[in-house]
């Protein structure tokens, strides 16, 4: 039950009941009926509790532990998949994996984002935010892909790029301006998905694509909750009012048409059933590779420029009133 968070503890509570009958169950098959009343009423409380998670309860579910990651949809979704390493000016950037795969008999081109799995990992991976190196491999990649005519699917899943010292010596505000550039004139379509968080422009120069999909209780925004509630109040406990200011919530970006669609995950997160969510991405991403290859390859790309072009809600100060 340590997987559990804090406004889950009644679903916590049922859960030990519904263990307790089972064990039950074992020697007095008669409490079949008790066990089917209590995993109802544990469905219905899922339910009602995850119909109002606040902003900042879904980032902490985007967090998960046990979300899973990059590698574990590319596992469960694609076929034949070979990684491809190395940005052929640096080294390899583990927070970023890249390689070519099938959906349902179709080649692609596949770029992710890496948290990684238990703590040695997590540090390979450093956690997720990817090095310059890692966005001129995905670059090299997608570079890769327009050569050979091959869609792109994008997996995002970072809190941000890496700020150390290091990365902004090796030029990692430009491999990230290069990035959006480039992603900008790509002729093939471009799907990306949203699967945990998507933070700053660490996110965005892998997404700039046809179509932004996002995985229900995931989160899109331009900085953290944390650095939010930092920069404008100098305040951490000011974090969860600054989640819900930050309109990052899936439905929040589809009802400002910042993304297209969002993709329902299992009861209690995707961590609870990944390969149930593995098979809504698979069907999501195919649907609109599907109507995106319908699309003369001009005409598409110029969609995607005036998408990002109209993106947002802003008024403008100081015109004749």
């Amino acid at each position: 039950m340590n997987d559990y968070f804090e406004f889950e503890k009644p679903i916590v509570h049922l859960q030990e009941k519904i263990n307790h009958v089972k064990e039950l169950m074992k020697s007095d098959p008669r409490q079949g009926d008790a066990l089917k009343k209590l995993q109802r009423k544990k469905a219905a409380l899922q339910e009602e509790i995850f119909s109002k998670l606040t902003p900042w309860e879904k980032t902490q579910i985007a967090r998960h532990s046990n979300r899973p990651n990059t590698d574990d949809y590319i596992e469960m979704i694609f076929e034949d998949f070979t990684e491809l390493h190395g940005d052929r000016l640096f080294g390899d950037d583990k927070s970023v994996i890249t390689g070519l795969a099938r959906i349902e008999g179709r080649s692609v081109m596949v770029i992710g984002q890496q948290k990684g799995k238990g703590v040695r990992d997590r540090i390979a991976r450093n956690f997720g935010m990817p090095h310059p190196e890692g966005y001129r491999k995905a670059l090299r990649m997608m570079l890769m892909a327009e050569k050979f005519n091959k869609p792109v699917i994008s997996f995002i899943d970072t809190t941000g790029a890496y700020p150390g010292i290091g990365a902004e010596e090796r030029g990692q505000s430009e491999a990230i301006a290069r990035n959006l550039l480039v992603m900008s004139q790509l002729k093939v379509p471009i799907v990306s998905v949203v699967i945990g968080e998507g933070g700053s422009g660490g996110a965005l120069a892998v997404s700039v694509a046809d179509r932004i999909l996002m995985l229900q209780y995931s989160v899109y925004s331009v900085i953290s909750p944390e650095g939010c509630a930092a920069i404008l109040w100098n305040d951490e406990r000011k974090t969860e009012e600054a989640a819900g200011a930050l309109k990052m919530t899936a439905t929040d970006l589809t009802e400002m048409g910042v993304i297209d669609e969002v993709i329902p995950e299992p009861p209690g997160g995707a961590h609870r059933d990944p390969k149930k969510t593995a098979e809504a991405i698979s069907k999501a991403v195919c649907r609109h590779l599907h109507e995106l290859e319908a699309i003369p390859p001009e005409q598409r790309q110029q969609q995607r420029y005036h998408r990002y072009r109209k993106i947002g809600i802003y008024s403008e100060e100081g015109k004749d009133s």
